[in-house]
C-alpha cells in the first residue's frame, strides 16, 4: 500500500513543475562550480532590481573567494586569456544575483536577454569581444544555449571601479 502512494506520488512530481527544480543546480554539480552569495552593493546602488519578469542586474567585478580582485589593464600588463578569466567570474557573480532575485530557485531563470561588458583595457586593444565570452560562454554553458545566449555589447574603458579588469551587468527574464 505504501509502495503504491509512493508510486502515485513519483508520478505526480514527473508530471509536474516540481521535478524541473533544480535543472540548473545539477548542470553547476556537473560543472564543478559553486555560486557564492550575491555580493552587497558597495556604494548607493542596489545589486538587482526587478521590474514586472525582468532582472536589471549591476556591474558585477571579478572578486575571488579571498576577496582579492582581479586587477588589470588589457593591453599592457593583462593577457587576454586572464581577461576572459576575469569575465567568467563576472559571470559567476551575475548568476549569484539572478540566484538572489529568484529565491535561491535558477529554474525561474526564463532568457539570459543582454550582458553589458567593460573591458579596463588600452586604447589600441581591440579584442573586447574575445574577453567577454569568458562570461557569455559561462553562461551558455550553465544555462544551455535556449537560455543562456544573449545578445551583448563589449567595450573598452579607461579604467574600471578599484583597478578590476573587467566589469560585467545584465538583463535577464524570469518565468514569475
Amino acid at each position: 500500500e505504501c509502495q503504491a502512494e509512493h508510486s502515485a506520488l513519483a508520478m505526480a512530481l514527473r508530471s509536474s513543475s516540481c521535478l524541473l527544480a533544480g535543472v540548473v543546480e545539477k548542470r553547476l554539480a556537473e560543472l564543478g562550480i559553486t555560486i557564492p552569495a550575491a555580493a552587497a552593493p558597495a556604494a548607493n546602488y542596489l545589486p538587482y532590481v526587478r521590474s514586472g519578469n525582468l532582472l536589471y542586474i549591476s556591474g558585477q567585478i571579478p572578486k575571488l573567494e579571498d576577496n582579492s580582485l582581479m586587477k588589470g589593464k588589457l593591453g599592457t600588463n593583462y593577457a587576454l586569456e586572464e581577461g576572459k578569466a576575469a569575465a567568467r567570474l563576472c559571470g559567476v557573480h551575475l548568476v549569484g544575483q539572478m540566484k538572489a532575485a529568484c529565491g535561491g530557485d535558477l529554474d525561474k531563470v526564463k532568457r539570459v536577454l543582454k550582458v553589458e561588458g567593460f573591458v579596463n583595457c588600452t586604447e589600441d586593444f581591440v579584442d573586447h569581444p574575445q574577453v567577454i565570452n569568458g562570461c557569455s560562454d559561462f553562461l551558455a554553458e550553465v544555462f544551455g544555449k535556449e537560455v543562456g545566449a544573449h545578445s551583448r555589447f563589449a567595450v573598452g574603458c579607461s579604467s574600471l571601479p578599484l583597478g578590476v579588469s573587467v566589469e560585467i551587468g545584465g538583463l535577464v527574464e524570469l518565468e514569475e
